[in-house]
């Protein structure tokens, strides 16, 4: 893998658009199709993402939904959490299974979503990320390991439109060196909701999701609502106490996602800087798991 240059696989995603109608009717009908084939009444996977005013994004990360080949009955859940825009109307267009969950925040939708699947391995997506083909059943192999629960797998950005790969390479490379450091005391850190997957049952009977505050969507750092704690770190830390967490490091199980989040900062150099310091302050518990 190129850590410099974006997949082959990815580039028929990264379309624009701003409605349905900007969209061809033979990539509308492509995507349809595709996502047809995640309609099973008995999965044995469930591939859940849960969704809020995503209409900007959600048709691309579909389309790469859509793209995914695998050998496992599938079923795919998109969780509406209160959306004003038009997510649900592009969810009906495409005939996609949807729960509504009226209770706001990602932990309510996810834990809605883990309500509803049916399958016995749980996989969760976001709606502004990408999913390479082989990505669930590269995910669900790893989890029918053996004192396996739960699984993840590591991320690359997207540059935004003429910015160039190699910062952003650069800093997913110091970031890995992050997940093996944390790997030992603190791995569930390194669980991100966007990539990883369990053990649908025992996801469910630990109410995994569970959180005294659930996170906001979008959790702007200094407002009343900031949350530190994650719903996708919690499940990870109830579930490490039943068996093995994996990172899966296979790039069949990386995913490519938006830099939204880092751009909240300002700029990629200040999203850079202020996630290196504060991830420098928290050495010595990620070392020795005390804060």
């Amino acid at each position: 893998m190129n850590r410099f240059k974006l997949p082959v696989w990815l580039k028929p995603h990264l379309f624009t658009y701003k409605s349905l109608q900007d969209v061809k009717t033979e990539k509308l009908e492509g995507i349809k199709n595709g996502l047809s084939r995640f309609k099973s009444g008995k999965p044995e996977v469930s591939i859940v993402i849960p969704v809020w005013n995503e209409e900007d994004n959600i048709l691309r990360t579909l389309s790469s939904i859509s793209c995914l080949k695998t050998k496992y009955e599938t079923e795919l859940i998109l969780v509406n959490n209160n959306s004003t825009d038009r997510t649900q109307d592009i969810i009906d267009y495409l005939g996609i299974k949807s729960v509504f969950e009226k209770n706001q925040g990602i932990a309510c939708a996810r834990a809605a979503g883990l309500r509803a699947a049916l399958g016995k391995y749980h996989l969760c997506a976001d709606a502004d990320t990408f999913y390479p083909p082989a990505w669930a059943d590269t995910m669900v192999e790893a989890l029918k390991e053996k004192g396996v629960v739960c699984v993840y797998g590591r991320y690359s950005f997207v540059p935004p439109e003429n910015t160039s790969r190699a910062g952003l390479a650069l800093y997913e490379i110091a970031a890995e060196r992050l997940f093996l450091l944390r790997k030992r005391k603190r791995e569930y850190i390194n669980v991100l909701g966007f990539n990883f997957g369990f053990i649908t049952k025992l996801g469910r009977d630990l109410d995994g999701f569970k959180m005294e505050k659930p996170r906001k969507f979008g959790n702007e750092e200094g407002s009343a609502d900031f949350v530190m704690a994650s719903e996708d770190g919690m499940m990870a830390m109830r579930l490490m106490n039943h068996g093995k967490l994996k990172m899966v490091k296979n790039s069949n199980a990386r995913v490519w996602t938006g830099t939204r989040r880092l751009l909240k900062d300002g700029s990629l150099t200040k999203a850079f800087t202020k996630r290196i310091r504060n991830q420098s302050a928290r050495m010595k518990e990620y070392l020795t798991n005390k804060k």
